[in-house]
């Protein structure tokens, strides 16, 4: 019988305590492997929270076969049509053809693992054991809970579980694979706390939500270039404490992640809008189109133009098949 995955208490209290109503849920058992299950909300207005992480060792003392590992996940901000139940990029710039209603939505994401499961990787230690090989051998004797933060590898990862086009056996090939990813940064972040050692404010989520807000800042306003100084006090949080912070979360610096999100955003209005260099330079805020060129080109190896090319090329292909 297929044992369903419960939200952890933690999440209950994220969803807050006028309940978010719920789209999509969906639990899954891979053979021999990972149990998983994907709950997904829709996004009220008022609802706030940073994309958070959560490890949690089920220890049963009397029968250890019951111990179990899970991870939970909490992501907001994907875009999703109604009608076709999945992502789509064209959704959040409002292309999709009959889309009746699209939703922002809130998605819970669980990974149980048994000790049968986790046995597979247990190898002799050599040196100090580490809490990573109690877990996967679960002789820690005790239950517990451990905030996991999430950097961009990881978000990537969780990104790719919820919008893969994958079905059936591929899917399970996939998800399975990438619960492996997940579960190989959770122990990673297990035996090295040096995120917390480094910035011990980060134990507050306070502090956490208000980076998370930062982040959220910047990729609603890509065309508005800012200062660390100016971020720090639009968010209220030390702007050392935002830059060890913003690196440690995510895994980038506040002007790598700004950057990266301009130049594909840049890649998407000259490839898929066709919007000329000149515009695109303006709506990104940059100063010159020569400054806008040669970053553009640093970041992608391409000119502006080589993308324009393309998408002329592309709709005159399109034009003479129709």
């Amino acid at each position: 019988m297929l044992q369903s995955l419960s939200i952890d208490p933690a999440y209950q209290g994220m969803l807050g305590a006028r309940p978010l109503p719920l789209l999509q849920e969906r639990t899954q058992q891979i053979p021999g492997s990972v149990q998983y299950t994907i709950r997904r909300y829709k996004r009220l207005p008022d609802w706030s929270t940073p994309d958070e992480g959560l490890m949690v060792y089920h220890y049963e003392p009397s029968q250890k076969n019951n111990s179990h590992l899970e991870l939970h996940f909490c992501l907001s901000g994907q875009v999703y049509c109604l009608e076709k139940e999945k992502s789509c990029d064209h959704c959040q710039f409002q292309e999709s053809a009959g889309c009746v209603e699209r939703i922002e939505s809130v998605d819970l994401v669980s990974f149980r693992y048994s000790p049968q499961h986790l046995s597979q990787w247990i190898r002799p230690t050599t040196g100090a054991r580490k809490l990573s090989d109690d877990i996967l051998r679960f002789d820690r004797n005790e239950t517990f809970r451990q905030s996991l933060l999430l950097n961009q590898e990881v978000l990537r990862i969780l990104e790719g579980i919820l919008n893969h086009p994958y079905a059936d056996n591929l899917e399970n090939i996939f998800v399975n694979a990438q619960s492996q990813m997940l579960l190989l940064h959770a122990l990673d972040m297990i035996d090295a706390p040096a995120e917390l050692e480094e910035a011990p404010f980060l134990a507050q989520p306070a502090d956490r939500e208000k980076i998370a807000q930062a982040r959220s800042w910047l990729i609603e306003h890509i065309g508005e270039p800012i200062t660390i100084k100016e971020l720090s006090r639009k968010v209220a949080i030390n702007e050392c404490y935002l830059k060890k912070g913003f690196r440690l979360m995510y895994g980038s610096t506040i002007f790598d992640f700004y950057q990266s999100q301009r130049m594909e955003h840049a890649r998407y209005l000259l490839y898929e809008k066709g919007m000329s260099v000149t515009d695109v330079s303006l709506q990104l805020g940059y100063s010159s189109i020569s400054h806008f060129s040669t970053a553009f080109k640093k970041y992608s190896g391409l000119k502006p133009c080589d993308l324009l090319w393309r998408y002329d090329s592309n709709s005159m292909i399109a034009f003479n098949k129709n």
